[in-house]
């Protein structure tokens, strides 16, 4: 049985999904209800902030894909404590989802609770491999309130180019991971297949829709204010670092994410196309 907590956001639905489309019995974890678990997948509540509550779920699992929320990371919950409930469940195996950033950045405090995960997992005697994926392409959907209304995004660093990646493409990866013998002790890095800008973001959205959409520049500081609403002060500090100066090897398309799928990574502008209705 693989275990798959965050079982209800972008990327769980679909790791959900592929998992129980390829005849694996799944358990799907999540804070809320079991509305979004496909039919006939088993879920479970749980919340990583009070790790005892994923002993239930993991009761006889042999592998587990570990999503930590913002909400756990903010909790400064011990990561050594849901790997011994894990590990106390029978899970022999871990693929934790990090961030590129946790490697790229080291004295980052933006990222010091998703290294801290990674440690205990390279530590915890279990099975494990890191998956460090680039920013998320579905992070544009901070932009769809402004999209319906105005057919306007507003970003800061307007040209800077970076590899999102589709998350999709990372649960499909990630499922491969999880079925496939071969991926024990690596760490991927799961970037999309080129760098783009939120210029060229707002241009493919409107390509989706149909319609122009404009493009305002926000200064970092508009930015930050923006963003503190909803994201703690390191992670917004560290998240706009990265956004107007990333380091080249933030700016690199890693060969990971083909390597495990198959096939050239999803691009941006195909991600617009398939959640086009977000837009409207």
């Amino acid at each position: 049985m693989i275990v798959v907590t965050g079982a209800t956001g972008n990327v769980g639905v679909p790791l959900v999904g592929a998992l129980a489309g390829a005849g694996e019995q799944v358990t799907a974890v999540s804070r809320g209800s079991a509305d979004a678990a496909p039919i006939g997948v088993r879920h479970r509540q749980a919340d990583l902030t009070e790790p005892d509550s994923l002993g239930a779920a993991v009761e006889g699992a042999e592998a587990l894909f570990l999503l930590v929320s913002g909400e756990v990371l903010a909790a400064d919950v011990s990561p050594s404590r849901i790997l011994d409930v894990a590990r106390a469940g029978g899970v022999r195996r871990v693929v934790l989802l990090s961030s590129q950033v946790a490697g790229t950045r080291p004295d980052s405090p933006s990222h010091a609770g998703l290294r801290a995960f990674e440690t205990a997992v390279k530590g915890s005697g279990m099975e494990w491999t890191v998956l460090r994926p680039a920013g998320f392409a579905s992070n544009a959907f901070a932009w769809a309130e402004t999209v319906r209304s105005h057919r306007r995004v507003a970003a800061p660093f307007g040209d800077v180019g970076l590899p999102d990646v589709d998350p999709a493409d990372l649960a499909e990866a990630a499922a491969v991971v999880l079925r496939e013998a071969g991926h024990a002790g690596r760490t991927y890095v799961l970037t999309g297949p080129a760098q783009v800008s939120p210029r060229q973001r707002s241009t493919a959205i409107g390509q989706a829709l149909g319609e122009q959409v404009g493009f305002a520049a926000q200064s970092r500081d508009e930015a930050r204010a923006q963003m503190l609403r909803f994201m703690p002060e390191p992670v917004v500090d560290g998240t706009l670092d990265v956004l107007g100066a990333p380091t080249p090897v933030e700016q690199q398309v890693s060969p990971d994410l083909e390597g495990l799928l198959g096939r050239p990574p999803r691009t941006f502008a195909e991600w617009a196309e398939r959640n086009v209705d977000a837009f409207r």
